[in-house]
């Protein structure tokens, strides 16, 4: 049984905790109604969702960092053989498959992590950034789990780009092989 087999499963598994992490943060987050006003000073109680957006993060980490050790390991594992167009034309995609990840990757973490720093309590004058209270607002979390969807589908199909090609070029030299013979 080849090792993909076993990681992609993994890959999926830790990308759809994060999105339903996601998701169950939009629910638990603060609320308007949850905030304190005392003069000009502001307070919040923590909510849930700070929990569920560091169990988002891990996961979606632990996704892209087995994802791209899975395209890794795949990109310099191969053999420097000679290449059809076929096969190029699949390595580019897989680099803009992997390019779009990272960059979902990137604006996903940037949102939860924010919005999950929202989530902590603010005391009395400290707030979270200028003495001032922030609210999350609604769909930032919603919008985190898309593009985690985003990054999962990306990376994965990177990977399955990259398993295709290397499996075209074996397809490649057997028929050469068998041609020589």
């Amino acid at each position: 049984m080849e090792k993909h087999q076993v990681i992609f499963p993994l890959i999926v598994f830790f990308g759809f905790i994060s999105f339903s992490l996601c998701i169950a943060a939009e629910f638990k987050k603060s609320k308007k109604k949850d905030l304190r006003l005392d003069g000009k000073y502001c307070y919040f109680l923590g909510s849930a969702a700070f929990g569920l957006g560091i169990a988002a993060l891990t996961c979606l980490f632990i996704a892209q960092f087995i994802g791209n050790l899975l395209i890794c390991r795949k990109l310099f594992s191969r053999d420097k053989t000679e290449n059809s167009s076929k096969v190029e034309n699949k390595s580019i995609i897989a680099g803009l498959f992997l390019a779009l990840s990272w960059i979902s990757f990137g604006i996903a973490v940037i949102l939860i992590g924010a919005s999950t720093s929202m989530s902590r309590n603010q005391h009395f004058g400290e707030g979270w950034l200028d003495g001032e209270c922030y609210i999350v607002k609604d769909g930032v979390y919603t919008g985190s789990a898309v593009l985690v969807l985003v990054t999962l589908s990306s990376t994965l199909g990177s990977a399955i780009m990259r398993i295709r090609k290397r499996n075209q070029v074996e397809q490649d030299r057997k028929v050469l092989q068998q041609v020589l013979q």
